[in-house]
């Protein structure tokens, strides 16, 4: 498998880890970039939400994340949404690895459809069999 035409790189945030989920999602030929890449280590620990959101925007990455709380935190909400952040979230904080990129990969599809149809802001909950938009409202 490729990077699939029309999807954004990923931009992995933290609460995924450094090395399996990125791993895994690598061999499936997927481009991304994990926020302890990017930032550089330590630095990822101590980067504000808010700051890598906003980068998510100016590049066009997808965000992948664990925290849904984001859509609640108001100064989060806001870098999501002035910054028109497409992101995706997985709900279920204790996933491991494989199960968190296997819904990943699963949901491939669905994205690049939705990532083709929408500038964004936007942010879908990958569940186990589908997506579920969260409103931002």
């Amino acid at each position: 498998m490729s990077h699939p035409d029309g999807l954004p790189d990923l931009f992995l945030d933290r609460s995924l880890g450094r090395k399996k989920v990125p791993e895994l999602l690598r061999a499936e030929g997927l481009r991304l970039v994990t926020l302890a890449e990017h930032y550089g280590i330590p630095n990822d620990e101590t980067i504000d939400n808010t700051e890598w959101l906003q980068l998510c925007g100016e590049r066009g990455w997808l965000a992948v994340m664990k925290d849904d709380r984001i859509r609640y935190v108001g100064a989060e909400r806001t870098a999501l949404v002035e910054s028109r952040v497409r992101a995706a979230v997985i709900t279920n904080a204790n996933l491991p690895a494989a199960d968190m990129a296997e819904r990943i990969i699963r949901a491939l599809t669905d994205l690049v459809e939705i990532c083709g149809q929408r500038k964004g802001p936007f942010l879908f909950a990958l569940q186990q069999n589908r997506l579920d938009e969260i409103s931002l409202d």
